[in-house]
Formats: structure tokens, sequence, C-alpha cells
């Protein structure tokens, strides 16, 4: 091949590795942002059931036309909850820390906050005596389904923040029966420890205390639980990940069996494999006389049709190269048949190439020539490559003849040239007969001193 063309070759290889890294962080993003979007869709659902629970429930206590108070807040929980499903994503988002503060604020208005609409003299001491806090983690529950592990801690520092502040201005308000202190005092002089738990204008700093740091600690623990299910993602996304990558080799029906592999494609060994390259003649001077578009809309229609050719033939694809690409057969598991496999897989891409070439014609487009050369012998499979990354590779002289043969039809004018070990492999000569090969005989190998038997198929036998 010319330079251009390895360098081609050279340049498309690149770019698929750079594809595969860019499909690594895909799949991840794709499978963190499912899981944000579902939790959040989640979320809301559960915190709508529980605001019409707690709505009924309020006005089961109060049935009072003060009760729309607390129904007009619910409300407004309703729609924060609505807000964070549509501005939800992954990533950091202050606009979400927002929304979430504005929860934990409205909170603890409705909690430390006495009802405008009550009409009986109430303090705001007395707003604590009911042990409201509980409900935050109604709001907890609801980021833990929604959000990660590190905004569940802002949630218990928020949260906290929030109510040891409503403490403070719970503590400087006036209050409408503060001559009651005086007489309850009077009725308990002599029980100071009691009067501190009934005074109606008391509040306590010890329980806020209790309360926000059992918060925080349940906060903790379900932060931990939450990070420990990212990581359970992220192996999933990982595993999705693997098996997309398998899917670019190997058949569908062969990858749902390496899926369950612990080790898919096996340790390092030496096994007889039959190898296929495919290849368009004269794609540089056809690549001259059109755009970039028009030739990489060219080789994704190419390498569309040749691909399934190869796994419906129970090949595994082993790499693009540019204007070709390079199959196996036998890999990773071999079989008597692969050699066979190999020669249909021949036929089916010439025949394809024909429909092809058929269909460009109605077009006014150019034929495509499309050459194929194939070898079977003993390869080495194994991975290749440094710590930071590996490919499973198949080496050994079988791939450097069968790109050579790949190289020879085009002297030899035939669209498919393979060596007498494929032949000899998938029955015989009568098989090649039978498959519209002849015998071309001895072949000189560029870098190799020995000649191969060569069988070749024409352009025009079917």
């Amino acid at each position: 091949m010319a330079d251009t063309d390895t360098a081609g070759r050279f340049g498309m290889r690149r770019r698929s590795l750079e594809e595969t890294e860019g499909r690594a962080h895909k799949y991840l993003e794709e499978a963190l942002d499912q899981n944000k979007r579902e939790g959040l869709l989640l979320s809301v659902r559960a915190r709508t059931i529980s605001l019409v629970v707690i709505g009924v429930f309020v006005a089961f206590l109060n049935p009072h036309y003060s009760v729309i108070y607390y129904e007009v807040l619910l409300v407004g929980f309703a729609l924060i909850g609505w807000a964070q499903l549509k501005i939800g994503r992954v990533g950091r988002s202050r606009a979400e820390l927002l929304l979430l503060f504005l929860d934990l604020a409205l909170m603890t208005v409705v909690l430390a906050v006495p009802n405008p609409l009550d009409p009986r003299d109430w303090s705001v001491g007395m707003q604590y005596k009911f042990n409201n806090f509980t409900y935050f983690y109604v709001l907890l529950a609801g980021a833990t389904l929604a959000y990660s592990w590190r905004t569940l801690f802002a949630v218990a520092g928020y949260t906290t923040l929030l109510w040891m502040g409503a403490y403070f201005w719970a503590k400087e308000q006036p209050s409408s029966i503060a001559d009651l202190t005086d007489k309850v005092t009077a009725a308990v002089s002599d029980y100071p420890h009691i009067l501190e738990f009934i005074d109606p204008n008391n509040v306590q700093l010890e329980p806020r205390i209790q309360e926000v740091l059992l918060f925080a600690i349940v906060a903790g623990i379900l932060a931990l639980n939450s990070w420990r299910a990212n990581r359970l993602l992220v192996r999933q996304a990982e595993a999705a990940r693997g098996r997309a990558n398998l899917a670019r080799h190997f058949p569908p029906n062969i990858v749902d069996n390496l899926a369950t592999r612990d080790q898919p494609l096996g340790d390092v060994r030496e096994q007889p494999v039959a190898v296929l390259f495919a290849d368009i003649v004269g794609f540089t001077k056809m690549a001259e006389a059109q755009t970039p578009d028009a030739i990489v809309a060219l080789l994704r229609e190419f390498h569309s049709r040749m691909e399934a050719c190869v796994f419906d033939n129970g090949g595994t694809l082993d790499k693009f190269l540019g204007d070709g690409l390079m199959a196996t057969f036998g890999t990773p598991d071999t079989s008597p048949d692969d050699a066979m496999h190999a020669l249909q897989c021949a036929q089916s891409m010439n025949n394809v190439m024909k429909e092809w070439n058929a269909t460009r014609q109605d077009s006014n487009l150019p034929p495509i020539r499309l050459s194929i050369g194939i070898h079977f012998g003993h390869v080495v499979l194994g991975d290749i490559g440094s710590e930071r990354r590996l490919e499973y590779a198949v080496l050994g002289d079988v791939v450097n003849v069968a790109s050579r043969l790949e190289a020879l039809t085009r002297p030899l004018n035939a669209s498919v040239l393979v060596s007498d070990a494929v032949i000899e492999a998938a029955g015989g000569p009568d098989t090649a007969e039978k498959l519209g090969y002849k015998a071309t005989g001895p072949q000189e190998i560029r870098g190799r001193e020995q000649t191969i038997s060569g069988w070749q198929l024409s352009h025009d036998t079917e």
C-alpha cells in the first residue's frame, strides 16, 4: 500500500482509540444521568404522596380554617419538588443547592413560626413542644433518592444552620402569653426541672442540639449507603461498556456467552485461526475526488456492510483499518469450520459489494472494488500495550501472510486470494472448486523466502 494509505489507516486507528475512550466516559455519564433522573422522578413521586398524606393528617388534627396556612405551604413544597425535577442534572449545580436550601428553609418556617391564621393565643416556644423536627427526615429521605452522597452532607449542614438559627430567633421573640410563665412558675416553683419543660415561653437548647446531631448522624449513614450505591453504579457502567466493546468485535450470540465469563478472552495462548483482510482497491485516488464528509460517509457504510458479513459468518472483527478491516475466524474459541466460515464470509462480502455497486450505479456513483486475502494457521492471542491501556491482539506470521495475500489480488486481478492452508482446512480442492476457486500456483510473499500456493476467486465468480 502507498504511504498515504498507511497514514490513513494509522489515523483511523488512532481515532478509533480516542472514540473508545470517549465511549468509556459516555457509558458512565449516561448511567449517572439516568440514575439521577430516575432518582429525582422517584423522589418527586414519593414527596407528592407524602405531602398528600401529611395534608390529610394536618386537616384531621386541626379541623379549622387556619389549616389553610399549612395546606398552602404544602403546595409550596410540591412546587419546589417540581422545580428540582426540571433543573436536576449530574454534577455540581448551584441552582439545585439553592432549591434544596429553600426546601429546608420552608420546613424551618413551618415548624418554628406559629400559624398566623390561628386565632388562639400561642407562643413561639409552644411550637417546639410538639417535637415536629422529625418532618425534616421526610426531606432527607427524598434527598437520598435524588442526590449524591456529598449533597446529603449539605442537607445535614443546611438543616443544622437553619434549625439552630430558628432557635436563636425564637429565644428573642416576645410572647402574647408572657404572663402565663409567671403563673406556671408560681405553681411549680419547687420543681425547676419540670418548669423548664412546661413553660410555654421557654425554648430549650439541649433538645435542639440533640435533634440536629441525630439528624447529621442519620444523614452520614445514608450518605455512606449512597456512596456505596454510586460505586455499584460505576461498576455496572463499566460492565455495560465492556459488553459494548465485545459487541464491536463479536457477533451478538457470542457476546452473551463472553459476558458471563470471568476471563472472556482467556489467557495468552496459541491456536489455529483463519485471518481475513479486506480492503478497498484504489481508495486513495477515490478519496482525492471527494469531500471529507463524503469519504467518511462512504467508509461508514462500507464498514457497516462488511461488519455484518463478518458477524453473520461467525467471525470476529479484529479492527478497522481505514479503508479496510481485519477479521478472524476461530477467536476466541476454535471450531472445525473456521476456515470454511472465512471463505463463506469472503463470498458474502463479494455479493454484498455487487449489490451495493448496483445501487451506486443507479446514483451515478463509481463502483467500489474489494480485495480480500485469507490465510490459516497458528497465531498467538494475548494482550499487548501498557498497564494503562491493553488491547487484545492476534499476532504471528499468519496475520502478515493474510495481509500480503490481500495485496497480491491486484496483480492477479482477483477479488479474493486465499492460501492453500485455508483450502485444506476447509475440506480440500473439491471444496475449493465448489466455491468457485482455482489454483494460482506458488506465489511469492514479500518478506518470506518460501512461496505459498494460492487459490483465487475471480471478480466474475458468484
